[in-house]
């Protein structure tokens, strides 16, 4: 697995990837939410953040991590990828090459938070709604520790 920087060209795959695994792990999720937020993230989440997807020798992209001032904004894996290591890879490079420190995860969101804690964060704090303003509440978390 080789930890590279996104271009334009990878967004299609990268859009294709949030969606499916979006589906896969968020459940909480209405289908109009889901239908909202991905021209959100297409025109204007992947160019606010520093963009990684992690590949396979053969090129296909099995994951992607973004990171914006110090803070995991995104970071989604295909869900026939779940388990593979290409998340740890990903939240490593973030960590050690992105200055990656703090992560919101969403509290439905029971595999993400034990992912998380897994990987050295630890809770902070929790907000009732999430960044677009929606009864989704996120939990704040920090690095604590690194492997």
């Amino acid at each position: 697995m080789k930890i590279e920087p996104a271009e334009s060209g990878d967004h299609m795959t990268l859009i294709a990837i949030w969606e499916a695994s979006v589906r896969a792990t968020h459940h909480f999720l209405p289908e109009e939410e889901i239908a909202a937020l991905r021209p959100l993230i297409l025109e204007h989440y992947f160019a606010a953040v520093a963009l990684v997807c992690g590949k396979q020798d053969d090129g296909e992209i099995d994951g992607f991590c973004g990171v914006h001032d110090g803070n995991i904004e995104m970071l989604f894996v295909a869900p026939e990828a779940r388990g593979s290591g290409v998340g740890r890879q990903l939240v490593d490079h973030a960590i050690h090459c992105l200055g990656a420190t703090r992560v919101d995860v969403n509290e439905q969101n029971a595999q993400a938070l034990g992912f998380y804690r897994r990987m050295g964060f630890a809770v902070v704090g929790r907000s009732p709604l999430d960044g677009q303003g929606k009864p989704y509440p996120l939990l704040h978390m920090v690095l604590t520790a690194q492997e």
